[in-house]
């Protein structure tokens, strides 16, 4: 007997990596190998066997950056491998430490027809071999296609290296990888089991107290096992290995033991440090995979989220769309998450994340039959405080995500628990207590799980997504052979594979009133992401507002005029945008190319959704010469939903006069004093008297930060980059005129690398002062912001979300309001007091800060919106070029002016010429009630869908009135489901920021 721990501890390892696991494998042969390159994109698969093949062989570079390189691997099964299982190893030139992030396979064979390609499984850096026979006849051939991809490493050990690879315009053309290995080789199933026993026994009792006599006895048995193992007999004495092994392993865990549902897992970003064609290879891979490894053992349970990704198997990989439809229909491949991809969910607006869920839900009930019962979001960047209800309205359960476990400051306080949303929603939310969506199901794992399980007091029980991500293939074998073994083992949690459902409905049996978090999910960390990529940012937004225009405008064609509703035209329109709100995409911190084809792809959608709209409007005006106004918001000023002929306007006239080496700008509603530099200096609404800018500062202040994270450069903002600021005064020139009545004011402001050219423009009627900025962006490592110092006493901000706005403080008392140093907003910031407040709304940002600053004169409310940054990684150019950013600075404000005027910043009217007014579909009555979408049914049945929301705060009373012929109004789900107990007519009333989804029946 041994008593010494740490040389047992030494024993098992050293002899664990450095003879056991290399014995799995014994006697080996080398396979024939051929080689062609494609010199271009990737090819079907079956264009891929049917090449002509050049010799090649192993230890010879290949793939240059973004490559495929096709391999052949020819060989015979040695007569005497007879009756044994017997794989194909091969390593492409991996690095282990970069799993899912360089070189990746997929194995084919030949079907029944030698141009079919049957898919066999992914090779990755953990998961080198493929299956040849299960027992070898001996003697028989061997063929295998490999569609290899020669990704470059980008991430590498330290992930903020400035590079040029991760665009193919860019990238080196020199090979990146050498293959090391390509054989044929015998799998002794015994010394893989052996290897499994002790890595899970060295795992565990690491993480047993010292000296437990659980630990002990493990210790003991390891010592026992590797006492009469021959190191140079492994495969021979491995079972004598096991069975002094056995007793300890079967020892069952306490009836008090921690329980982990495990779901076998590979998060795939849908686009990131590769191209979003890259991707779609990437599912296949790891579908590929994941459907041999459900073949092979019959508890393994795998769960896939995002319909796209279904979506582009079932297009570009149809041989493996089939495979996976067999296990799902066998319920061992579970569609998860009901959205169409894994969203970020801070920015898109609330129609993008009704047709995430739509979209998501459709595609699964289409496909397979079923419906997602819970929202699967691991890795997204914070939460928006309107998810619970869009969640609960789409007819989801539960919440699933695990980001929050990032924080750089504050621990959240649950990991089982009640989320509540700005509406009263509330959602059942887990967050997996192992803080991972990558679990290996190691000792360290487990052991955290169980330890750290916020709710242990009263459950028992959290889930553990299990595999390697982003194309390292998903779940192993060595996963499930770890899981079999923890399924009930004393002094561990128990590993049972799961259905996330059954878990989620066991966890609210065991916690029937579960702790309640009110508000936003706030990320502390990743702030950056509200701001990097802007080109990216403003195309989404503009391509949101365009659909939601040109659903209104062709839905009301539809009705009034018969014309046909272009329905599979709007279904890819949004799915391109859906797609584009995927968390490493619209979050700017993916690779040059994926942000190169964003705003291709987005410009696109931009386009023919305005071009469907211009259609639309020049059917219903008709032939004729008078000017129409088709007005596409609830909260416009001319036929709200409609057009109207345009009349001659009466408002007053705005005037342009020097004053103090700049100039006034005046109308009926505000006085904005300009001054020489191009800052306003003064901003009076006359209601009130109120000068909304604080004493002695200046407003529309340009304002530039260094801005270099600790880590992760596109997606952090830390908070020492306050440390520094310059703030950019100085002029090129300035130019005042009146412009159709308007008077505006240009200023030039030229700054280190870059240029601003901002157009200050007041209107007629308007207490809005828009503030047109086109900027030349050529800096590095640089954040641009632009300051507004009011003269408002506000306790909170008020910050536009989905379907509402969230109100945050503005004070530091605590470590939680500390981290929000940078929160986020929709269309428009309002800060307030009782009686007065200031908005300041955008077409394209969604980053912002606050502070507050205590005078002898005043309380100043500073609030700085984010315009611009310029990290170098993951793309070393980032946002570099030209961008158009509109903001509007709102003197004079509430809640209802500041929603209104953020609307109308992003939602203007057109002016047709034509014969006819068009008569709204839909008009709403009731102050706060807005008008969010208004389409025809997604069943194809005619009927028209109106939502509408709260949006002021406060109860609601209203009503839709109907302009058509129509049967019925009834109220359906979020995604248009009926619901039980569904509300009848028009009539509404609503909570602060409920939502409703009316059908119009014709």
């Amino acid at each position: 007997m041994h008593d010494d721990t740490s040389l047992t501890v030494g024993r098992v390892k050293r002899v664990l990596e450095e003879r056991i696991r290399p014995a799995i494998h014994s006697a080996s042969v080398p396979l024939g190998v051929e080689i062609r390159e494609l010199p271009g994109e990737p090819i079907a698969p079956a264009e891929g066997l049917a090449l002509d093949f050049e010799p090649g062989a192993v230890g010879a570079p290949w793939g240059p950056a973004w490559g495929t390189t096709w391999f052949k691997l020819t060989g015979r099964v040695p007569a005497e491998w007879a009756g044994r299982r017997v794989e194909a190893l091969i390593d492409l030139g991996f690095d282990v430490n970069m799993t899912g992030f360089q070189c990746e396979a997929l194995a084919y064979r030949r079907g029944a027809a030698d141009s079919d390609p049957v898919p066999v499984k992914s090779i990755n850096p953990r998961n080198q071999w493929v299956p040849i026979a299960e027992a070898a006849a001996g003697d028989e051939p061997v063929e295998l296609y490999l569609e290899a991809a020669s990704n470059p490493v980008l991430l590498d050990y330290h992930p903020f290296l400035p590079t040029q690879e991760g665009d193919i315009l860019t990238s080196s053309k020199e090979p990146l990888y050498r293959t090391r290995r390509m054989d044929l080789a015998v799998f002794e199933e015994e010394v893989f089991d052996l290897s499994l026993d002790l890595e899970v026994l060295f795992e565990l009792q690491a993480e047993l107290p010292a000296t437990s006599p659980r630990r002990m006895r493990i210790l003991q048995a390891m010592d026992d096992a590797l006492d009469v193992l021959d190191l140079q007999r492994i495969v021979a004495t491995a079972p004598a290995a096991r069975a002094r092994l056995a007793d300890v392993l079967a020892a069952p865990a306490e009836a008090s033991a921690h329980r982990i549902s495990a779901v076998g897992h590979a998060h795939i970003d849908s686009a990131w440090l590769w191209p979003v064609r890259e991707t779609i290879r990437k599912v296949a891979r790891t579908t590929s995979s994941m459907t041999t490894l459900i073949d092979e053992h019959p508890q393994f349970r795998y769960g896939m989220s995002s319909a796209q990704q279904y979506a582009w198997i079932k297009e570009h990989r149809p041989e493996v769309w089939e495979r996976v439809r067999a296990a799902v229909a066998a319920g061992r491949f579970l569609p998860l998450g009901g959205m169409w991809v894994e969203s970020d969910t801070v920015m898109p607006t609330g129609e993008s994340l009704v047709r995430q869920f739509s979209h998501g839900q459709r595609f699964f009930e289409r496909e397979f039959g079923i419906r997602s019962k819970g929202v699967w979001l691991p890795d997204s960047f914070g939460y928006s405080p309107a998810l619970p209800q869009l969640m609960r309205r789409a007819g989801f359960e539960w919440f699933f995500t695990q980001k929050i476990s990032w924080n750089q400051q504050n621990v959240f306080p649950h990991h089982s628990f009640l989320w509540e949303g700005i509406d009263g929603s509330q959602v059942f939310t887990h967050f997996p207590s192992m803080d991972t969506y990558n679990s290996q199901l190691s000792g360290m794992e487990v052991a955290k799980a169980a330890r750290q399980f916020k709710e242990n007091r009263l459950s028992s029980r959290s889930i553990a997504p299990v595999g390697w991500g982003d194309g390292g293939g998903g779940t192993t074998r060595e996963m499930t052979g770890k899981a079999e073994r923890l399924r009930n083992l004393e002094g561990s949690a128990q590993v049972v594979w799961e259905h996330p459902d059954d878990f989620f409905d066991a966890a609210k049996a065991e916690l029937p009133n579960p702790a309640v978090w009110v508000g936003e999910l706030y990320l502390e960390l990743h702030r950056g992401t509200l701001t990097s990529q802007h080109a990216t940012k403003a195309l989404h937004r503009w391509a949101e507002h365009a659909l939601i225009e040109a659903e209104l405008w062709a839905a009301t064609d539809a009705v009034r005029t018969g014309a046909a509703y272009p329905q599979a035209e709007f279904d890819r329109l949004w799915q391109a945008v859906l797609l584009h709100e995927f968390h490493d995409i619209l979050p700017g911190t993916s690779i040059a190319w994926v942000h190169r084809e964003a705003v291709a792809v987005l410009s696109d959608v931009l386009s023919d959704a305005r071009d469907i709209a211009v259609a639309a409007r020049r059917s219903l005006a008709g032939e004729g010469d008078r000017e129409l106004r088709f007005e596409p918001t609830s909260v416009g000023s001319g036929r709200a939903l409609g057009a109207a002929f345009v009349s001659e306007s009466t408002a007053a006239a705005v005037s342009l006069t020097e004053e103090d080496g700049g100039w006034r700008l005046e109308n009926e509603l505000v006085s904005v004093l300009v001054s020489g530099e191009g800052l306003i200096v003064s901003a009076v609404d006359k209601a009130t008297g109120r000068d909304a800018v604080a004493p002695g500062k200046a407003a529309n202040l340009f304002q530039l930060h260094q801005d270099f994270p600790n880590m992760w450069d596109a997606w952090d903002i830390d908070r020492y980059y306050l440390g520094s600021v310059d703030d950019l005064t100085a002029v090129s020139s300035i130019e005042a005129s009146m412009v159709g009545g308007s008077a505006r004011i240009v200023v030039v402001r030229p700054f280190s690398e870059s240029t601003i050219e901002q157009t200050i423009i007041l209107q007629p009627d308007s207490r809005t002062v828009l503030l047109r900025n086109e900027i030349d962006w050529h800096e590095t490592e640089k954040l641009l912001k632009l300051a507004f110092p009011l003269d408002v006493q506000a306790a909170h901000t008020d910050a536009e979300t989905q379907f509402g706005y969230q109100s945050r403080v503005t004070h530091t008392n605590t470590s939680w309001e500390a981290a929000k140093f940078e929160t986020s907003m929709h269309r428009f910031v309002l800060v307030r007091e009782q009686d007065f407040g200031v908005a300041l709304v955008n077409d394209s940002i969604y980053g912002y800060d606050t502070s507050r600053e205590v005078s002898d004169d005043a309380v100043v409310t500073t609030v700085r919106l984010s315009l611009l940054r310029a990290p170098r990684f993951p793309d070393p150019d980032t946002d570099h070029g030209h961008h158009e950013i509109e903001v509007g600075f709102v003197i004079g404000a509430d809640a209802a002016i500041a929603t209104a005027e953020g609307i109308r910043i992003n939602a203007l009217p057109s002016v047709v010429r034509g014969e006819r007014e068009v008569e709204p579909l839909v008009s709403v009555e009731g102050e706060g009630i807005v008008v969010s979408a208004v389409k025809l049914a997604d069943d194809g049945s005619g009927d028209v869908i109106v939502r509408v929301y709260e949006a002021l705060g406060r109860r609601a009373a209203g009503e839709v009135s109907v302009g058509f012929e129509h049967r019925e109004v009834r109220e359906v789900s979020l995604i248009e489901d009926d619901i039980d107990d569904a509300r009848i007519g028009g009539e509404l009333k609503l909570r602060p920021f409920e939502v409703r989804t009316l059908r119009i029946v014709r």
